[in-house]
């Protein structure tokens, strides 16, 4: 994939069959095999829903949409190359991910019963 970052979309060996030429310009072979590049993907119903991004024939960007049913969709994977991950920064030194900032914990203060009245 030639994008930073993305969804890497593979299909089972009979969908590719069944999509015939139709999948045929969107698909990218590599190691693991044929599949899609795509910038966004929508798995929230009966079709996958992908985003390519291309170019129309003058050049200008567009926006593809292709939507195949979701039973035809072997992995989806995250190409996304950010450099952290998780809930801590890596370039902050190990001591600094023991002691997050916050001031320690102290037990509460008495406060003094409230005159009655």
């Amino acid at each position: 994939m030639s994008e930073s970052s993305g969804y890497v979309v593979f299909f089972f060996a009979p969908a590719l069959e069944a999509l015939g030429d139709a999948i045929k310009p969107y698909l990218q072979d590599g190691p693991a095999g044929p599949h899609v590049a795509c910038h966004e993907v929508d798995t929230g119903g009966a079709f996958i829903e992908m985003t390519l991004q291309g170019r129309a024939p003058d050049g200008q960007a567009v926006d593809l949409e292709l939507m195949v049913p979701s039973n035809m969709v072997r992995m989806i994977v995250s190409a996304h190359s950010d450099n952290d991950f998780g809930f801590y920064s890596r370039n902050r030194p190990a001591q600094a991910m023991l002691e997050p900032g916050l001031p320690p914990a102290q037990a509460p203060t008495a406060v003094p019963d409230a005159p009655a009245g």
